[in-house]
């Protein structure tokens, strides 16, 4: 079978989710490190976001859709369960990462840190101090999910943890949050057991 084509930055978390599930189902594919708003990205994202992925002569963006498509289309293990209960599970926690907890952690608070928006080029600590007790309340509310059976939906590995892992990785490594991590003992027992998984350590980003 021909193989997949990723295309997409590889610190995004996104980009991370696609590649991500290629290991996971042991995909052949094909990693293109391009920007957002890339020719290679407008000609198959509407608004030029990432990741985006071509197949054969399919083509398709939005991660989700990306993640469905490989999960549907090849063999390996099943991402997206099919008992209904644990698929709807799955779908929640990946609707509510991604509509509501990625503008909190990655877009106020982790691009805040990553591009500094403050008049003398730091930080702007007005934004991040009013956005932590979010983030300590979002990153509490992961805690208690996953003590209950060990991953983010239900008692078995889905790609609803895939959906997260990228965004916890950026989480440990910056100050309100990573204080608010190691405080989350059910949370830090998750991310230390999912990110020795072959699939998060071979897409680790480069360091900035």
């Amino acid at each position: 079978m021909e193989r997949v084509e990723i295309m997409g930055p590889a610190p995004s978390t996104y980009t991370r989710v696609a590649r991500m599930v290629c290991e996971e189902k042991a995909i052949l594919y094909d990693f293109k490190p391009v920007p957002p708003h890339s020719p290679e990205v407008n000609a198959i994202h509407p608004f030029g976001k990432v990741p985006v992925m071509r197949h054969r002569d399919f083509e398709l963006c939005e991660s989700k859709a990306i993640a469905t498509y490989l999960d549907l289309s090849f063999p390996g293990p099943k991402l997206i369960p099919t008992d209904p209960r644990h698929a709807a599970l799955t779908e929640q926690w990946v609707s509510l990462v991604n509509t509501k907890m990625d503008g909190t952690l990655v877009r106020t608070y982790l691009l805040n840190y990553i591009f500094p928006k403050g008049s003398d080029g730091a930080p702007d600590r007005k934004v991040i101090d009013a956005v932590v007790p979010a983030v300590k309340e979002e990153l509490d509310l992961l805690d208690r999910a996953v003590a209950k059976g060990g991953f983010l939906a239900g008692d078995s590995f889905t790609f609803a943890d895939i959906n997260l892992m990228p965004i916890l990785a950026y989480m440990k490594n910056f100050p309100e949050s990573g204080a608010a991590m190691a405080a989350a003992k059910s949370l830090s027992a998750y991310y230390d057991r999912l990110a020795a998984r072959p699939s998060f350590q071979n897409t680790t980003p480069p360091r900035r």
